[in-house]
């Protein structure tokens, strides 16, 4: 009982009012971009779903705003932006979960909020919904997404561990990076999300929660085994006496 306490006073003490904050604006100015991007391309493009070079310009928009989100908001909250990062993070055990819960909401309200702004600003242009073709189930696609959100955490673990040093600003590129390379790799089959914030917020403003679900159940159990799996196996706390020769003759 005392730890749950602990935790709740934790959750609303003033530093992790600003982290909420943080989250919030972070994840609206990515959204914000994303989103953008692909009703740009909607716009200048005819058919910009088949066209490789609307493809690319949202793949390094995503990039390009998702490491600038991250990095403004490493020193604050940890730059998560997505709640399955905070998923993961809380699986690992480095965010307790009333704090996970609250980045929740501030990521979703800004994902929300971002596409409440480009709906209301760029008249009779819809919010694109990330959406799977008829010929992939949902199961298929949240493979996939589960895939694409494993490798976005696990190089999020990697970047920020403490035991590599401080992350600077090349750990925020290194997530940019893998986001826009999982979106060239994928949107034409689940509009490369990775976010479930993200997905959400469009389907707020665009009316539409159809395989909601595929953006969701994926990315969070990729982002758990992601947590899982650095913490406990690849980079575990303590290393075996046997294995410190090894791990100090590699680079980390």
């Amino acid at each position: 009982m005392a730890s749950l306490k602990s935790c709740f006073r934790h959750s609303v003490a003033s530093v992790a009012l600003r982290s909420y904050f943080a989250e919030f604006i972070s994840t609206f100015l990515f959204v914000f971009a994303a989103v953008g991007a692909t009703m740009s391309s909607g716009k200048i493009t005819a058919d910009a779903g088949r066209d490789s070079w609307s493809l690319v310009a949202v793949a390094v928009a995503s990039a390009f705003s998702l490491s600038v989100a991250v990095y403004i908001s490493a020193n604050i909250s940890g730059g998560h932006v997505n709640p399955a990062v905070t998923f993961g993070m809380a699986v690992g055990g480095h965010i307790s979960v009333p704090m996970a819960i609250c980045y929740w909401i501030a990521q979703m309200l800004g994902s929300v909020m971002a596409c409440l702004l480009l709906k209301t600003t760029t008249v009779g242009q819809q919010v694109p919904l990330h959406q799977i073709p008829q010929e992939m189930t949902g199961f298929g696609a949240s493979i996939l997404e589960g895939v694409m959100t494993f490798s976005l955490v696990y190089t999020v673990y990697a970047s920020g561990d403490p035991r590599r040093g401080a992350m600077g600003a090349i750990g925020p590129l290194a997530i940019g990076l893998i986001a826009g390379a999982n979106i060239l790799a994928s949107r034409p089959f689940t509009g490369g999300s990775m976010n479930p914030a993200c997905s959400f917020g469009a389907a707020v403003i665009g009316g539409s929660f159809k395989n909601q679900a595929v953006y969701w159940v994926g990315p969070l159990i990729g982002a758990a085994v992601a947590g899982i799996l650095y913490d406990n196996v690849v980079f575990p706390a303590q290393v075996p006496d046997s294995l410190r020769g090894i791990s100090d003759g590699v680079g980390v």
